[in-house]
């Protein structure tokens, strides 16, 4: 589909969306040793972003945000939960947003979509290897390492912020990891998940007491075996435990 086509597409659907408001997604994944987002962008304009769109005026906000989602990822019960409602005033970011507006040929902000939006923040947690990016001719979608996140349209950096903060408030009786790694793994790599949120680096013992002290984690008969390494026990977690967790938070 061209270009044209797909602003208009979006532009001529006043009666099918809610105006003013909208669910921006923060996808977290983990990779490589490396806890990673999720970003979106355009072909017609020069910044990233976090998985946007509206929602339907006879559609629940939660379901506006998984349609969101599985649409980029193929994805059908993700796990997200919503964390904040962005409605500063002072968004979107004036430059960003007079530029995007202008590359849809938008001269004013009389159109619905060029107006203010109330934008409500969801954060996922995906298991890296389950995701199928699906792209397309008008967007690219891709994986960014959480340390090397460019600057992205409007407020949505601060909107990555607010969910990692949200996390780190929750670090003691969330479940970290759960959704992010593979069914088994070595606890150097749930380690590296909690040090990446924390900012900060974590004592191996001490981290190993603490984590094996809660009821999340179950340790296998099975080692992971690495050329010129030392054969490492791996984990698994408890399902039961963790999705009863979850629960309580959502």
């Amino acid at each position: 589909m061209k270009r044209r086509n797909i602003i208009d597409k979006i532009m001529n659907n006043e009666a099918v969306y809610q105006q003013g408001v909208s669910v921006d997604c923060v996808v977290f994944g983990f990779h490589d040793r490396m806890l990673k987002v999720l970003l979106s962008k355009f072909n017609f304009f020069y910044k990233w972003m976090l998985p946007v769109g509206f929602i339907k005026k006879d559609e629940d906000i939660d379901a506006a945000a998984h349609r969101v989602l599985k649409k980029i990822t193929g994805l059908d019960n993700i796990y997200l939960y919503q964390f904040h409602a962005f409605g500063s005033p002072m968004r979107p970011n004036l430059k960003d947003h007079n530029d995007i507006m202008a590359k849809m040929g938008l001269k004013d902000n009389s159109h619905w979509v060029a107006q203010r939006f109330i934008s409500v923040g969801y954060c996922a947690l995906v298991e890296y290897s389950q995701v199928h990016i699906r792209t397309n001719a008008n967007k690219d979608v891709r994986w960014f390492n959480l340390n090397e996140i460019p600057s992205l349209y409007s407020d949505h950096n601060n909107i990555i912020e607010k969910a990692l903060s949200t996390i780190r408030s929750q670090i003691n009786i969330l479940p970290i990891g759960y959704k992010l790694l593979p069914e088994k793994f070595p606890l150097s790599e749930l380690r590296i998940i909690y040090e990446t949120i924390l900012g900060c680096e974590l004592d191996r013992r001490n981290f190993q007491r603490k984590i094996l002290s809660t009821e999340y984690l179950i340790k296998l008969d099975e080692y992971c075996e690495k050329t010129g390494q030392k054969p490492t026990v791996l984990f698994s977690f408890d399902k039961k435990q963790c999705d009863k967790a979850l629960q309580n938070i959502i």
